[in-house]
């Protein structure tokens, strides 16, 4: 058990070693290529990168998130729902004959009419 720390110390120094010594291959593989090579060789391959690297950019707009606008949709919804089932608990509205008449049409009819009259009446 108290090998493992070492152990994962071990193989933190390889992967480390390991990716250093990437490194210095590919950068010492670039340097001789670009001094052996003939220039007739790389200077294609330099024009197309060049040519990729001055092209703009063009950023296209995205369509709007159908799920995200699905989702705000549905949120609304729970909160209206909330609102409806605060108003039909609570006992003050018993009182409230406006109330009432909107809560029973909500109940019989749900409309966005009838939701709203619950919300202006209702407490």
């Amino acid at each position: 058990m108290s090998d493992r720390p070492l152990s994962l110390f071990k193989l933190s120094i390889a992967v480390a070693l390991g990716l250093w010594l990437g490194f210095i291959a590919i950068v010492l593989t670039v340097w001789l290529a670009s001094r052996y090579l003939p220039q007739q060789t790389i200077a294609p391959v330099a024009r197309v990168v060049q040519q990729q690297l001055d092209k703009p950019v063009v950023v296209t707009p995205q369509p709007p998130n159908r799920m995200f606008e699905q989702y705000q949709e549905n949120l609304r919804k729970q909160e209206q729902q909330q609102t409806l089932d605060q108003a039909r608990n609570n006992p003050r509205n018993l009182s409230n004959p406006k109330c009432q008449f909107w809560l029973q049409q909500d109940q019989n009819a749900p409309s966005d009419k009838s939701r709203a009259n619950v919300l202006q009446f209702c407490d």
